[in-house]
């Protein structure tokens, strides 16, 4: 299943934003302000997924999805620049970023804070493996609202077979356990690849072979 999407012709917006009125706006500080110099040649909003444009009824949580089109300078983005736009910009985004001939799409689960409706909260990202530009594009995911939408599009883009029943939430924070988790099987790793001494290797093997039946849980 392929994250690119074809998105239908009337949802078409096509504008460039100034990259500086982003940055700007969530008060990015000199180090942010050049990733997006370094690394940013162009921003377009391409595509508005709103009820009057695919005929979708709104939420509160989701009341339009904006596809966005940065154009890269370097095959890496740092996650700060897209977490910049994310807070700038209070509606659902998802990504297309183009480098060269290649494609990948990211995106972060975004909905209104608990403690103040007005703020919005986001998760890390999630990003697409690399495609070719001219990769074909897998039909608009059939939904019955915005939401439902923008649900579908996001579980193409979180790298763990959602379980049977499983809420998107839910979902969302296994991947986060498991995301940390990794972080901790890679550290006990390196840890276990340095001890010279016996005993402490045998514990640190042991702490290695748990983390790892951790992993394996979080991931079945």
């Amino acid at each position: 299943m392929s994250a690119l999407i074809q998105y239908p012709p009337q949802a078409a917006y096509g504008r460039a934003l100034p990259k500086n009125k982003l940055y700007e706006h969530s008060g990015a500080g000199s180090r942010l302000r050049a990733l997006f110099v370094a690394q940013v040649e162009q921003i377009v909003w391409q595509y508005k997924l709103a009820p009057e444009t695919i005929n979708l009824p709104a939420s509160t949580d989701v009341p339009e999805i904006q596809i966005f089109t940065l154009h890269l300078k370097t095959p890496e983005l740092d996650a700060q620049v897209l977490r910049c736009i994310d807070g700038a910009v209070p509606f659902p985004i998802v990504f297309e970023l183009v480098w060269g001939d290649r494609r990948r799409v990211s995106a972060a689960w975004k909905r209104p804070a608990t403690a103040d409706a007005t703020r919005w909260q986001a998760s890390d990202h999630f990003t697409s493996p690399w495609l070719p530009a001219d990769a074909t594009r897998e039909p608009l995911p059939v939904a019955v609202s915005l939401a439902g939408l923008y649900e579908a599009l996001l579980r193409r883009l979180v790298p763990l077979q959602g379980r049977e029943g499983e809420p998107l939430a839910a979902l969302i924070d296994r991947a986060a356990q498991v995301r940390a988790k990794e972080r901790e099987v890679a550290h006990a790793a390196r840890k276990l690849e340095r001890e010279r001494q016996f005993n402490r290797r045998v514990e640190a093997n042991a702490v290695l072979r748990q983390l790892r039946a951790e992993l394996a849980q979080l991931t079945s």
